[in-house]
């Protein structure tokens, strides 16, 4: 797989030493950037799925820490954001024409993993968005011995008075040409960099807070704003089918904060109660982004991951 040198912003990324991006091709030609964080004496790799308006750089402290913990990370850029490929005119605006196209840059993602002789075995941490691109790759067979997801997108939260508008617009606006066009609500700018940090969705921890607007400052190319009509259309579908199927056969721990405000809860607390070998924590007082919270909250939840990971290397 031909894999060209793509920029990693080490001034906003604090990661382990010898972090490096990439450029990959998935099979639709999109080019998406990967990143990944290597570790002496790796006992294997942490395949690390963003949510929806994050990028490679974010993630940089939890590559340290898996780093600490013997663990090499290899993270993505989906397409329509970070450096990625942009799938609009606006490229402010988070978009996919097929919900199913995140499993190509999952499918690029596991090629370039290969390619760079990335330790095994593998292992998945997914956020929000990233928790519904990681349970359909699971379900499909992605090649990992233990699967983490904190937050995770199995379901939209909005307000049970709207929940029936919000479904009829995704379907009509892009019936009439307006799928591109953000739902109302929504802002076109990057949610860190316009909401104050008191009562925000993300995290308790104001230097957390402050250290993702400090990234989007320094480099706004990666910043990215609401969904279009389609991407609210083809998530809610999505959604709703993967609540249709059965948990896989692997071992999983979900991570929730108990202050979650933007996935629905109830769809968490449903799939991981027919979980098989599953569990649910809750993180006490966590918002949504429960691996940037405070020094507190996030030490439980990595010695966690480590105990899955390191603790379901087979063969």
């Amino acid at each position: 797989m031909r894999l060209d040198p793509a920029p990693l912003f080490t001034d906003i990324a604090p990661g382990p030493e010898g972090g490096q991006a990439h450029w990959a091709e998935t099979s639709d030609g999109k080019r998406i950037r990967l990143g990944h964080w290597p570790c002496a004496g790796a006992r294997g790799t942490v395949l690390l799925f963003p949510g929806r308006t994050e990028y490679i750089e974010k993630y940089g402290l939890c590559a340290a820490d898996f780093a600490r913990r013997g663990l090499a990370t290899m993270a993505i850029d989906w397409r329509g954001q970070g450096l990625s490929d942009r799938l609009l005119p606006d490229t402010r605006i988070g978009h996919v024409d097929v919900f199913s196209d995140y499993q190509k840059d999952v499918a690029a993602m596991l090629r370039a993993a290969r390619s760079l002789n990335l330790p095994r075995p593998y292992f998945l941490l997914a956020h929000s968005m990233g928790g519904c691109i990681g349970l359909r790759a699971v379900m499909e067979g992605l090649p990992v011995q233990a699967v983490a997801f904190t937050g995770p997108m199995w379901g939209i939260y909005v307000v049970p008075h709207l929940r029936a508008v919000a479904w009829s617009l995704a379907q009509f606006m892009p019936r009439v040409g307006q799928g591109h066009r953000l739902p109302p609500g929504t802002k076109i700018e990057a949610y860190p960099a316009i909401a104050p940090f008191d009562d925000n969705l993300l995290t308790t921890d104001p230097q957390m807070y402050d250290m993702m607007r400090d990234q989007l400052a320094a480099h706004p190319e990666l910043s990215l704003g609401g969904p279009s009509f389609v991407w609210l259309r083809e998530a809610l579908a999505e959604t709703k089918h993967l609540a249709g199927r059965s948990a896989p056969n692997i071992p999983c721990v979900t991570y929730l904060g108990s202050n979650e405000r933007i996935v629905a809860t109830d769809r968490v607390h449903k799939r991981m109660a027919q979980w098989k070998g599953g569990r649910l924590e809750i993180v006490p007082g966590g918002e949504h982004e429960v691996l940037l919270e405070t020094p507190e909250l996030r030490k439980p939840i990595f010695d966690g991951l480590e105990k899955l990971y390191l603790g379901n290397i087979t063969g």
